[in-house]
Parts: structure tokens; sequence; C-alpha cells
């Protein structure tokens, strides 16, 4: 098990939404940031806000999805900081929409930043992680990661790929002492939540619409009692519990369930 205090803790999307909020919890716990995230300013204001409450924060600006720069980067954050202790994946984007509608562009998207953007951060630290026979890493996948559905036909493949990496390094790396664990949060209040709103078909509303969104600080609250307890499948509310157990057990169920909705959105706007 890691000790979260005086812990290295690298956290990808770090300058707002759920990894800010992580960050803020780790710092709390007596954790050593360092804060990756592509935009230069939110980020330092995300450190600045961190820095002010007297905890120990250093950043990177970075695109997750440059293999490289994300290596040379973790690399130098870890000369100043020591070893990743804990890394948190949460750098992410999403592009809803209808499957025909969506540019080619927008699925290469998905996968660069969703997934190899999971990827190269976890390629980076697993070494040391080994190494020293500890560590703990958590990716942030989606309930969108656990069955696929409508109008995410880009964004939950690569979120699925992010479980199905993360399922896989559990058993490789737990002989090694290094813990993995996967977070699968439902829809989250948070900008990249406000921007994707502006997009969904109605019908991907009307699947999402019957559940109220979680707060970012209630989501990094269970990734880090994720840590704590070295859980793998990580949630934050029942109703993701249950969608886990039941898109494993019957997914039927849930294809019956998905297609009365948008059959209802549907009629409703042909008037039948």
């Amino acid at each position: 098990m890691v000790a979260i205090a005086d812990a290295h803790a690298v956290i990808t999307g770090g300058s707002s939404g759920i990894g800010l909020s992580v960050a803020r919890l780790l710092a709390q716990r007596g954790a050593r940031l360092s804060l990756v995230a592509r935009r230069p300013a939110p980020l330092a204001e995300a450190a600045a806000t961190l820095s002010a409450a007297g905890h120990r924060v250093q950043t990177a600006a970075v695109d997750v999805a440059d293999r490289d720069a994300v290596t040379a980067a973790l690399a130098g954050l870890s000369e100043a900081f020591g070893p990743c202790d804990v890394l948190v994946t949460s750098a992410g984007v999403v592009e809803p929409g209808y499957f025909s509608d969506l540019d080619d562009d927008d699925f290469r998207q998905m996968m660069s930043v969703d997934y190899f953007g999971t990827l190269w951060p976890i390629r980076a630290v697993v070494p040391t992680m080994v190494q020293r026979r500890r560590g703990s890493i958590v990716g942030v996948s989606s309930g969108a990661g656990l069955v696929g559905v409508f109008g995410y036909s880009a964004y939950s493949p690569a979120k699925f790929a992010v479980r199905g990496l993360l399922e896989v390094l559990r058993c490789e790396l737990a002989p090694h002492g290094v813990h993995v664990g996967c977070a699968c949060p439902p829809d989250t209040d948070t900008p990249q939540l406000a921007y994707e709103n502006q997009f969904k078909p109605p019908e991907t509303a009307a699947i999402s619409g019957a559940i109220k969104p979680l707060s970012a600080d209630r989501v990094a609250a269970s990734i880090v009692r994720g840590i704590d307890k070295e859980q793998f499948l990580i949630t934050a509310d029942t109703q993701t519990r249950v969608l886990a157990r039941v898109a494993g057990l019957l997914p039927g169920v849930l294809h019956s369930t998905f297609d009365r909705q948008v059959r209802k959105v549907q009629r409703s706007r042909t008037g039948g």
C-alpha cells in the first residue's frame, strides 16, 4: 500500500475538474504534487492556488498525446520530487455526436488523448514503480467505458480501451507490488461536461439526463479511497456500481433500456 503522506503524486489533467479535485485531496494528505495539463494558464492558476494553501506543487504544460513530451516532462518532474509514487491519469476529451456526423479526426483525437494520453504517462512511471516494488496507478475511464452509449461512438471505444489496458496491467503489476485502479465516473460537473452538453444528440441527453451529475470532489474522493483500499474498479455512486454489474451479466437489459429511450426521443421529433 502506498502511503500518500509525502508521496510524489502525478496527476494528468490536473488543472481542472476531477484532476484538480484529486490534487487537492492528495495535497491535504501531505503529497507532493506534479500537475500535468496542456494549457499553461489554467495550470499556473491551479498551481498558484495550491501553493498559496501551503502545498508543494510543480507543473508541466504538455500534451499527454505526445509520447516524447510526456516522457521528458515526467522525467523532469521526478528529478525535482523523486520517483512517482501515485499516478492519476485524468486528462481526457469527449466529442459526442451521431456516428455519421463525426469527422475522422474526432475518432483519432479520442484515441490519441483518452487512450494514448493514458498509456504514455503509465509507460513513463512503471519502470521505477516495479524497481521499487511500490506505487499506485489510477486511470480514469468512464461509465461510457463500461457500456456503449448512443452518441459516443468516438468516446466510448477509447474509454473501453483504457479499461482494457488497466485490466491487463492489474494482472501484470500486482506481483511487483504496484496497485492499478480503473475509475469509471458517470457524468461529472466539470468544464468538460459543460462543453460536451452543447453537442450531445437528444438521444444521448435522454439516456444520461435522468442522472444528476456528480461533483468533481465526490469523484475525486472515490479515487483517493480507491488508492487507499487498492481497489481495481473505482466508482463514486451506486448507479455506476450497478451498471458495472449489469453490463457484465445482463447486457441485454441495458440495451433494451437504452433502445426504449432512443425510440421515445425519435418519436417525439417525428410526431409518431
